[in-house]
């Protein structure tokens, strides 16, 4: 038997961190570039970061072994719940960088700067001349939405950060493992990562996390979140509330 003291080391690609949060960083790097140079940008970078996200995916498929959809009626319960809870509290919490500007002009004296509104998300307004490409770019959105976000964001939330916070050698760990200090490290890291939500974000991965720790397993948790982004993309388009895409 070899000496694991000797064992060479695997190398960056071979790292079991690797599939699971390379993608998701990935997603937000390229993203990070969303009308950095033009307007248009936002909807082109969008496209690239879905596909460029599916395609490491694919790619790391065979080293994902918990990475499968799986439909369970609490799935569907907390998919609907969290769209309705998503939807229903917009506008009523503030962000969070609404709520550091309130919080330091009390100790500053300084008057709260209103930011000015961002025009919403919408490819048919903006590419109104071109309808095909409008209607392609929506799709993509929805597609990108409802089936590769999910499988992203749960996977570098639920499989391996749930599990890195307990141990290191988070593979050794089981995929529905219970635990209060990474439960509650996971959940509000979720919410921050959605300033304008973060509320809804925080119920929102604990929800997603539930899901995990009761069946022990990742599937349930991918089908609630493409139930969810899928269900606000159509409440979306059909109400004209474009942010919510």
């Amino acid at each position: 038997m070899s000496d694991p003291a000797t064992a060479p080391k695997p190398s960056f690609w071979e790292l079991p961190e690797v599939p699971r949060a390379l993608p998701f960083a990935a997603f937000l790097l390229i993203g990070s570039f969303a009308g950095a140079a033009t307007e248009t940008s936002a909807y082109w970078v969008y496209v690239l970061k879905t596909f460029v996200g599916a395609a490491l995916l694919w790619h790391f498929r065979p080293r994902l072994a918990e990475l499968r959809w799986a439909v369970s009626w609490e799935a569907v319960v907390v998919g609907v719940l969290i769209a309705a809870l998503w939807i229903g509290l917009d506008g009523r919490i503030p962000a969070l960088g609404t709520l550091y500007d309130t919080i330091s002009s009390r100790f500053t004296g300084k008057p709260v700067e209103v930011p000015k509104p961002e025009a919403p998300w919408n490819p048919l307004a903006f590419f109104k001349d071109n309808a095909p490409l409008g209607y392609a770019i929506l799709v993509v959105r929805v597609v990108g939405r409802s089936f590769v976000v999910p499988m992203i964001e749960e996977l570098f939330y639920r499989s391996f950060f749930h599990r890195f916070i307990a141990s290191q050698d988070f593979l050794g760990l089981p995929i529905g493992l219970w635990n209060l200090r990474a439960f509650v490290i996971t959940s509000v890291a979720f919410g921050l990562a959605h300033p304008g939500q973060w509320v809804q974000g925080i119920v929102c991965g604990a929800a997603y996390q539930f899901l995990v720790i009761r069946h022990k397993r990742l599937g349930d948790s991918i089908t609630a979140h493409a139930i969810t982004n899928a269900l606000c993309s159509a409440y979306a388009i059909a109400a004209g509330k474009w942010e919510f895409t």
